[in-house]
């Protein structure tokens, strides 16, 4: 399996770590990606073959992965359009829908669309993916063992549902990364140094995390198992409850959907007739 990256950013990268790590050779990947320093990394830590824009070697995949920015997609895709064969079409771009991105390229249909996050880039991820339905079984499994590289995976049968996954686990780091901040905080306003409070704020994090996995136990039961009645984790509890934390984050995590949603329709416009 050949895989061709256009853009080689964090995303890019990490899952050519992850590639490597699971003994892939660098002979079978292939990098575009215009900004020179960035060509030199690659080429440095992987090995792979980097350049400047598509030419035909490029184009030699049996995958190719959209990982450019998707504000600049349709630009990066015009090189590409009316030059494919029957290469599996892999995007990792936030918001953008499959039928924009087929139009891009010409009517093409033989896409996976996918939400990866960024604890990919320790193998830690967590990527849900949707297939057109014109994808077989191999180009399912092709993506399947691209995105496997670096964490779990999750298939949807509902493209409408990758806001929700973009919502949940694209940006689900960024709010684990707040709570950590707001413990550390904490922690530093009880006396304990910067280190100190980092310590215990991010371990306690990596600990739960750890035993949440680990566990068949629904979550709410490990909260309780933790809450004595009238203990201390019953009175921090209170005062979550108090200021209704939970409902905060659903009111985030359901306008992290609709900004998804509207991103999709704003960026579904370009190339369209009309459009501005």
């Amino acid at each position: 399996m050949k895989i061709t990256f256009i853009g080689g950013g964090n995303m890019a990268t990490a899952l050519i770590g992850g590639l490597k790590k699971q003994g892939y050779s660098a002979a079978g990947i292939q990098v575009v990606e215009p900004v020179a320093e960035a060509r030199e990394r690659l080429t440095e830590t992987y090995g792979v073959r980097c350049v400047a824009a598509v030419d035909p070697a490029a184009l030699n995949c049996e995958v190719l992965m959209l990982a450019t920015k998707p504000q600049i997609m349709n630009e990066a895709l015009a090189p590409v359009a009316g030059h494919l064969t029957n290469q599996l079409v892999v995007s990792i771009a936030a918001g953008l829908r499959l039928t924009d991105i087929g139009r891009w390229l010409g009517d093409y249909r033989r896409l996976v669309r996918t939400m990866p996050n960024t604890p990919a880039m320790i193998g830690a991820g967590i990527s849900g993916l949707y297939a057109d339905p014109s994808v077989d079984r191999e180009g399912r499994d092709m993506a399947e063992k691209i995105l496997g590289a670096v964490g779990a995976t999750l298939w949807i049968d509902d493209e409408d549902r990758m806001d929700a996954i973009t919502a949940v686990s694209g940006s689900g780091p960024a709010y684990v990364f707040y709570f950590i901040e707001a413990l550390d905080k904490a922690a530093r306003e009880l006396g304990f140094s910067a280190e100190a409070a980092r310590t215990l704020a991010v371990e306690t994090f990596v600990g739960a995390s750890r035993l949440a996995a680990a566990s068949s136990e629904p979550v709410a039961v490990l909260r309780e198992r933790v809450t004595s009645k009238g203990g201390t984790t019953a009175a921090a509890l209170d005062a979550f409850m108090a200021d209704d934390i939970a409902a905060a984050v659903a009111r985030g995590v359901q306008a992290a959907a609709a900004r998804g949603r509207a991103l999709g329709n704003e960026m579904g416009m370009v190339g369209m007739k009309g459009a501005t």
